[in-house]
């Protein structure tokens, strides 16, 4: 299976590939954001996820900082929302193991 990822150049110009975690429309800012992560972690060990806006029609579509706290806070209840679901699923299988 291939993972959907894309290749951006970081400030120091190197290239780095990034895979999409999801890409989802916002009813309430009606903008479509795309969530993704270089898999790298952070000091607590949690791996580096990062979100913007970007157009979906646009194959070239360049992304878009996310500046609004309104913003930010649809991004993180749907990544805690997707987090509890992961938890879910993982405690069921040691259950049903």
């Amino acid at each position: 299976m291939k993972k959907n990822s894309f290749t951006m150049i970081d400030e120091n110009g190197n290239e780095v590939v990034y895979d999409v975690l999801f890409t989802f429309e916002s009813e309430e800012t009606h903008k479509n954001y795309i969530v993704y992560t270089d898999n790298t972690k952070d000091e607590a060990g949690n791996v580096e996820v990062y979100a913007s806006i970007y157009d979906p029609s646009d194959p070239h579509s360049k992304l878009e900082a996310i500046e609004t706290e309104k913003e930010w806070k649809v991004i993180e209840t749907i990544l805690e929302t997707l987090q509890e679901e992961v938890r879910k699923q993982q405690n069921n299988q040691g259950i049903e193991e």
